[in-house]
């Protein structure tokens, strides 16, 4: 069952007051450094940390006459502290702040994100070792292939978040660098190592050179990790939504008591948390082109990217949480209905063997194009003509055999052909163990 979105955490990381002690967070951390290597006397931090706040509404206020937040929330911190509040920010720009501080929100967010992730992954693999085994129908072009198992379907998606994970663990690592170089970089009024002392305490790396900002590259990279992610998510849902068709009904979506579905049709029942992971995956691809474009910046800096990351960042890492949040439920909860998957499997009437049947005419030493031709011809009789199985075409057909007896073609038309290295594929994926499946049919049900 979809509950309500219940997880508070990604939210309050982006509130105005988490991100003002942020920032309080590190000028205070810049205070001790400052006081630590002697640009400050030593007794400031700790007359400063005694006092320090600050009053929302008091910051908004002077906004309104500076026009500047950081010299708002410094003019407000100095009302808290005193005479002290002098030191505060002393050798720093706006940016040593507001970058650093960003990169300790992003820090936790990507902690959450990591978290979610990882019981995301485990639901899906759960899902695909239970029906590792349960055989249906592959499709290419939404068009009948060859067999496969709904497990190795799960599987597919279980490693591909596994690339998420690490996509996101790479990301996170390099979105977590401070700077407190200055103006433009140049660190003219502190050392490198107030820098190097900073990061240290807050848990974040100092960034190798930066210019005025922390170069925007970094905050592209982990924004993108954001879309990849939805458009995985955005995959798995479509493909929920195609097997609920109702032509197909191999899996459903849990549909709760009292849910309706249609205000007009008593009868339906939709995939619509699918439906809105797919939708809302547009918005993070949007988001991640934002991100992109914040990359190029006037010389030094301009503050292009600034507007632009109030909204792309709270929006992107909030907008995720919720995408795997209902992705759990859906996985966790999904109705399958392994008879229907073994009815569809039969639906065209055995051309999903059609290739066995062409390698063993090769082998038996035709060309590719005389067995190709053969095979096709006798499909064409299930296609246009109605014959009842292809098993049945075949082993009427005389051009045929001549090259194969009916033994060999019987051998073709047999599904533990198709999934006998379902296991090796489990192993290769780290998955292991075995689902319960119905016994496999026979050609004809």
């Amino acid at each position: 069952m979809i509950s309500r979105y219940t997880r508070p955490e990604m939210g309050k990381i982006w509130t105005e007051e988490n991100k003002l002690h942020k920032w309080l967070e590190v000028e205070l951390a810049a205070l001790e450094a400052l006081a630590h290597f002697g640009y400050i006397p030593k007794g400031i931090p700790g007359k400063v940390r005694q006092k320090a706040g600050f009053n929302i509404d008091r910051i908004r206020e002077i906004e309104k006459v500076v026009q500047h937040d950081v010299i708002a929330f410094l003019t407000n911190l100095a009302e808290h502290v005193g005479p002290a509040g002098r030191y505060v920010h002393f050798g720093l720009t706006s940016s040593d702040i507001l970058d650093t501080a960003l990169a300790l929100q992003l820090k936790e967010a990507a902690a959450l994100l990591i978290r979610e992730l990882k019981k995301l992954i485990q639901v899906i693999g759960k899902k695909a070792v239970a029906y590792r085994d349960t055989l249906m129908v592959g499709r290419s072009h939404g068009v009948h292939a060859e067999p496969t198992t709904f497990g190795l379907k799960m599987a597919l998606f279980y490693e591909e978040f596994r690339r998420n994970l690490k996509r996101l663990e790479d990301a996170a690592e390099n979105v977590a660098y401070g700077k407190i170089s200055g103006a433009v970089g140049t660190f003219a009024n502190v050392d490198p190592k107030v820098e190097e002392y900073v990061c240290k305490k807050l848990g974040l790396k100092p960034a190798p050179i930066s210019t005025q900002i922390l170069q925007r590259d970094r905050h592209a990279e982990f924004l993108t990790t954001l879309a990849i992610i939805g458009g995985s998510l955005e995959k798995l849902a479509t493909e929920i939504r195609g097997l609920q068709r109702t032509e197909t009904f191999e899996v459903q979506e849990y549909f709760g008591e009292g849910q309706k579905g249609s205000s007009a049709m008593p009868h339906k029942r939709n995939p619509i948390i699918c439906e809105r992971i797919a939708g809302l995956a547009r918005l993070l691809r949007g988001n991640a082109l934002a991100a992109l474009e914040n990359i190029a910046l006037w010389h030094e800096r301009d503050i292009t990217h600034s507007s632009v990351e109030r909204v792309i960042f709270p929006d992107s890492t909030i907008l995720v949480d919720y995408m795997i949040f209902l992705m759990q439920s859906v996985v966790a909860n999904l109705v399958v209905y392994k008879e229907n998957m073994l009815e569809n499997l039969k639906k065209t009437r055995g051309m999903i063997f059609s290739q066995g049947l062409l390698l063993k005419l090769i082998a038996k030493g035709l060309s590719r194009e005389e067995a190709y031709a053969l095979v096709q011809k006798a499909a064409k009789k299930i296609w246009e003509d109605g014959a009842v199985h292809l098993e049945d075409v075949v082993l009427a057909d005389k051009d045929i055999l001549k090259h194969l007896s009916p033994s060999e073609i019987k051998e073709v038309f047999c599904y533990e052909y198709h999934v006998k290295n379902v296991g090796k594929i489990f192993e290769r994926v780290g998955l292991s163990g075995t689902g319960k499946s119905p016994k496999v049919p026979s050609k004809k049900g």
